[in-house]
């Protein structure tokens, strides 16, 4: 689900700051060889090469929690599990020295970043079999050809999430937003994401530029952009502001898709709603990986085939209300959510999408504005 992009050298730079301590790492892992007895799946590979346990780094609330425990009960293997709100506090943990983590989900453009740094481990096919299961611009991903060092897991669009009885009208522009007049209308009650590359990036398309934009000229406007409408911003949120529409706190929220869906079907006594603008959206994959310093690859790639089997796939994407990279999932996710246009936009709406990509030394620039946003 999100975004920062550095080239190494910039990226030493911007963390130093950050990196002084080594974060504290996860529980550290067993030695290897599971509960072999436990073991009675064939989605466990080969169980005198498990390990007792498995850490895995994930965004929040982005599995059933139901497939952990079936992946425990079927592979005698117990999973660690612990969670981060964003791609900067997973790069930037990693940065300051913690090695104890098998399985982490960095977005696309990361995935990049990652291997030129050598913090990624090359996969084993042999032991990740279900990688055929991905759609092929899944296998083919720009980011990552052929799948060399991550797996897709999931993807989304950010869009627009709103509360209808107050936004009477479906906002189908990023003026709703960015335009002061109309933004003023729903002062104080309007979120943000917490992310530079997300929401510079939406200024950015509402003025017509890429979200990819290293022209300082275009930036500086989408900051000037940024400033006027942020005294009608209630908070730059990546976390709860699903939670927020829901409440009642705010009644617009630039978002993802899956968690607007998720708070929708939660609370389905709520008139909410989410609206693809038709300036264009940043659609991401989020992916499985496994750090170069895994203390246990082999049972992270077992994990990583296990949540690629169809069936989990399905359990997934029934769970987290994101659509699935994994084509032979699709049988098995439920009708509703495999038919919500804004769940799974058309070809149409795609048009106009954008990956986030790696603006190399323009990270710097970015980094600079969403500084002098957040401190006015």
């Amino acid at each position: 689900m999100k975004r920062l992009v550095v080239l190494p050298a910039v990226l030493m730079l911007l963390l130093a700051a950050c990196s002084q301590a080594p974060a504290p790492a996860p529980a550290q892992p067993q030695a290897a060889g599971g509960d072999a007895a436990a073991v009675t799946s064939e989605r466990c590979g080969d169980p005198s090469k498990l390990s007792d346990s498995v850490n895995f780094y994930n965004w929040s609330d982005y599995i059933d929690p139901e497939i952990l425990t079936m992946f425990e009960e079927e592979c005698g293997v117990k999973v660690v599990y612990d969670t981060f709100s964003s791609n900067e506090d997973l790069l930037a943990k990693l940065q300051a020295g913690a090695t104890g983590y098998d399985i982490i989900v960095p977005s696309d453009y990361m995935v990049s970043i990652m291997v030129q740094l050598g913090l990624l481990k090359e996969l084993d096919h042999a032991n990740i079999p279900n990688l055929a299961n991905l759609a092929e611009r899944f296998r083919n991903a720009p980011y990552d050809p052929g799948n060399k060092y991550s797996a897709a897991y999931q993807w989304g669009a950010t869009g627009i999430g709103y509360d209808a009885d107050v936004v009477t009208t479906p906002p189908d522009s990023l003026a709703v937003l960015f335009d002061p007049e109309q933004a003023a209308q729903y002062a104080g009650k309007i979120s943000l994401l917490n992310d530079a590359r997300e929401a510079i990036g939406a200024a950015l398309k509402y003025l017509g530029y890429s979200i990819n934009s290293t022209d300082p000229a275009q930036l500086e406007e989408a900051k000037q952009v940024l400033l006027a409408i942020k005294p009608y911003v209630l908070t730059f949120d990546s976390d709860t502001f699903g939670d927020l529409l829901v409440s009642g706190e705010t009644a617009l929220a630039l978002g993802w898709n899956g968690t607007i869906y998720l708070a929708m079907s939660e609370n389905e006594g709520r008139n909410l709603g989410f609206a693809v603008p038709k300036e264009g959206m940043a659609v991401f994959t989020d992916n499985l990986a496994v750090p170069a310093s895994a203390p246990n690859p082999y049972t992270a790639e077992v994990l990583i085939n296990y949540l690629l089997d169809p069936e989990i796939g399905a359990m997934i994407t029934n769970y987290t209300l994101f659509p699935s990279p994994n084509e032979a999932a699709l049988p098995l996710i439920a009708e509703e959510i495999k038919n919500a246009p804004n769940l799974n936009p058309s070809e149409e709406m795609m048009a106009n999408v954008e990956y986030i990509q790696d603006v190399g030394e323009a990270t710097a620039l970015y980094e600079r504005i969403w500084t002098e946003i957040k401190a006015q």
